[in-house]
């Protein structure tokens, strides 16, 4: 492979493939790939690593291509008259420095077990949103994916990703007999052992894939 950096839009249904070839044969690398690839057993290793990480795409929009004029499908026109087309779950990854995975994560909210659930069958508290990752948590908290966007290998660990054969792997418990009898309706939005789950006023709530992390800079001891 005679490049010294691939820049490329390679097909989402080879995305693993590729970087497992960009890998092989030691390349930077800047491409683009569908975000829900954060997940994929592979790309979530090297993120964790700290060998891969998110480039500059605001990762809750996606992404915008100017598309050609008898294009019907578009988002919005431009000033300069050029149909602009969104494609919503798609981001840069790279192999790359990234200025943003280098700052801190502003943190303002402290812990409240009040206000913090815990999940069922690992020790770890749920944070719905990046936002609110408490500041002064010793252990370990489970938060959105997007979380991979604002990754700073400096500020937090990554212990792992709770998806089904990924969360077993780390110690996320299966679903418990007295539990069973709700998986049935769960499995039917995709849950499986291995994903968090938490009861909530006698009900069972499977948050989407989770993030499993611990804040460096808070005193474990």
């Amino acid at each position: 492979m005679e490049a010294d950096i691939v820049v490329t839009n390679p097909p989402f249904s080879l995305f693993r493939e590729f970087i497992s070839l960009l890998e092989a044969h030691k390349k930077q690398y800047i491409i683009i790939g569908n975000t829900n690839a954060i997940t994929y057993r592979e790309i979530f290793k090297l993120i964790k690593e700290d060998n891969l990480r998110t480039g500059y795409t605001n990762f809750n929009v996606g992404m915008f291509f100017e598309v050609p004029d008898d294009w019907g499908k578009y988002h919005h026109i431009d000033e300069s008259g050029r149909k602009i087309a969104r494609v919503s779950t798609s981001c840069w990854f790279t192999n790359l420095e990234v200025s943003k995975h280098k700052d801190f994560i502003t943190l303002y909210k402290k812990y409240n077990k009040a206000e913090y659930l815990t999940y069922e069958n690992y020790d770890a508290i749920e944070v719905p949103k990046v936002s609110d990752i408490p500041m002064d948590f010793k252990g370990i908290m489970g938060v959105p994916i997007t979380f991979v966007d604002k990754y700073n290998p400096d500020q937090f660990e990554i212990i792992g990703l709770e998806i089904s054969n990924s969360g077993l792997e780390i110690g996320v418990k299966p679903y418990t007999p007295e539990h069973k009898k709700y998986r049935k309706e769960v499995q039917a939005r995709g849950a499986v052992d291995g994903d968090l789950y938490m009861m909530v006023d006698g009900e069972l709530k499977v948050p989407y894939a989770r993030v499993l992390i611990r804040n460096k800079k808070v005193d474990s001891k």
